[in-house]
């Protein structure tokens, strides 16, 4: 197990990292998504929710690498928290996913628009996915956010915006434009329900 997973792996759901900034900071998650629900903004409060869900999915599988591999999970969350759910998530990252498809989502231009001539749905899928990348690489600069496998590097971004990140807006913007409010329950419920199934599973395994 190298260093960085030993590091990460002991704050997992250690109860006495807990911060009460985490009370406010949940406010202000609830507040985004009420304000969303105030205006029937259905297309911008389901993408945040599917941008969310696509983030836990990858999170689970993150653990479980980490638990298949007894070595490292392929990204670590370590430092200060209010709480570590997942070795590679902290209620922090948890929170800022769940505003960030809300933010994109409420930047999207109308879908026939397009910018220096290309459909903008790809071009802001490639865009974000950049920046959050380019986050991500600051965060590893600064030994919050660790990564062991060389495969997954500063030096080698493109699976980080690969995998990390391009299906998360993805999934964000096709449900922003699915056509009914009903077709988008069913693909965030589809997202969610799967997370919870692997949470089941792989929690019942002590694989998390």
């Amino acid at each position: 197990m190298t260093e960085h997973a030993q590091a990460a792996l002991q704050l997992v759901r250690d109860g006495s990292q807990f911060k009460w900034y985490v009370i406010p900071l949940l406010l202000v998650v609830i507040y985004v998504y009420a304000t969303e629900v105030e205006r029937r903004n259905w297309n911008v409060f389901f993408a945040g929710l599917a941008l969310w869900g696509m983030d836990g999915f990858n999170e689970i599988w993150n653990a479980v690498v980490f638990h298949a591999t007894g070595r490292a999970p392929v990204w670590g969350a370590t430092g200060p928290t209010a709480y570590q759910l997942l070795i590679g998530l902290n209620i922090e990252i948890c929170f800022m996913f769940a505003i960030m498809g809300v933010a994109a989502a409420k930047m999207l231009p109308p879908k026939q628009t397009r910018i220096l001539g290309v459909p903008n749905r790809p071009v802001l899928i490639a865009v974000n996915s950049a920046a959050a990348v380019l986050v991500e690489v600051v965060l590893n600069k600064i030994g919050v956010l660790t990564w062991d496998w060389s495969w997954w590097q500063a030096s080698f971004p493109l699976l980080i915006f690969l995998i990390g990140y391009v299906p998360f807006f993805v999934v964000c913007f096709w449900v922003h434009d699915l056509a009914t409010v009903r077709a988008k329950i069913l693909a965030v419920g589809a997202i969610l329900g799967v997370d919870a199934a692997a949470i089941i599973v792989f929690g019942a395994l002590g694989w998390l």
